[in-house]
């Protein structure tokens, strides 16, 4: 039994209408395909990055270890001029991998070690030990010359004995007393004619007494400033002229005022009958003086426990 199949028949719009809704999904077919592409280009890519990046990043890291080492070679120069350890954060910023800290552990030693021998000084040598000890032995002859000048005197004096002592001593006291004599005079002719100039008119007025005692008084305060003065001018002026004696008579006046204060008397003991003879022994201006003097001490002493 044949079975043909008798051809469809469609009428002609329907026929347009399928062609072209063929023609309509065409499109969206070619889009999702493309879109497919695309996606599986950028599964790629990311792919690829990743992957790149993971075979870089061991260079990456070597790079900064690289880095960080040569800045810790430069710092650690500049941190021993300052005769400091090398830094804790420098340690810490390197790198934990073996090679990293090996190789700064050296060159951080062979760093040390160089900056140490160029600012180590050299040994001393024989010659320079015996250049240094020509130098203290000059500089100390020296000193010692120096010390000799000042200390010695201008004469070959020989050692000063007590009646020089008293007589220089003698000799000095009158020449204190020249001068308070000339310092008076001097003061008071000078304040007579600096208070006649009409200087002190204003102070007359103010003061309720004669003019003339007040010039009078005012002129003898003058005086008397010279007086007081002349002890220290006459001093100057004698040690100017017995300048070698100075030394000898400065070591005196120390024994001497060490023997008087020791030997004499108590003032508390005194009395109108029984005054203290001569209590700073002003008056002494020999050996015999002195004598004299301790036996006017004991004198004292003597009568104040008889009457006592």
């Amino acid at each position: 039994m044949l079975t043909t199949t008798a051809p469809t028949l469609l009428r002609p719009g329907l026929a347009a209408a399928s062609r072209t809704g063929s023609s309509l999904h065409r499109p969206a077919v070619a889009a999702t395909a493309s879109a497919n592409t695309s996606a599986n280009t950028s599964a790629k890519t990311s792919a690829k990055t990743s992957a790149a990046f993971l075979v870089r990043r061991p260079t990456n890291i070597a790079l900064q270890s690289r880095t960080i080492v040569s800045s810790a070679r430069v710092a650690l120069p500049l941190k021993r001029k300052l005769a400091s350890p090398p830094s804790a954060a420098v340690r810490r910023t390197a790198p934990n991998t073996p090679s990293s800290s090996s190789s700064f552990s050296s060159s951080s030693s062979a760093s040390f070690s160089s900056s140490t021998a160029m600012h180590r000084p050299p040994p001393p040598t024989g010659a320079t030990r015996n250049r240094d000890a020509a130098a203290d032995a000059q500089a100390a002859a020296r000193i010692a010359a120096a010390t000799a000048d000042a200390h010695a005197s201008p004469k070959d004096l020989p050692p000063l004995d007590w009646n020089t002592f008293f007589a220089l001593r003698k000799t000095r006291r009158r020449i204190q007393l020249a001068f308070s004599v000339a310092g008076g005079l001097t003061g008071g002719l000078a304040g007579g004619l600096f208070l006649g100039s009409g200087v002190a008119e204003p102070i007359l007025s103010t003061i309720p007494l004669d003019p003339f005692l007040t010039l009078g008084l005012m002129t003898f305060g003058f005086a008397t400033l010279g007086w007081l003065a002349g002890p220290s001018v006459g001093n100057v002026v004698f040690y100017a002229w017995k300048r070698p004696y100075k030394a000898q008579m400065t070591l005196k006046e120390t024994q001497f005022f060490a023997r008087i204060k020791r030997n004499r008397v108590d003032p508390t003991a005194s009395s109108a009958g029984n005054p203290v003879p001569d209590f700073y022994g002003e008056k002494i201006s020999s050996v015999a003086g002195y004598r004299q003097w301790l036996k006017d001490q004991r004198a004292f002493n003597k009568k104040r426990t008889t009457f006592v």
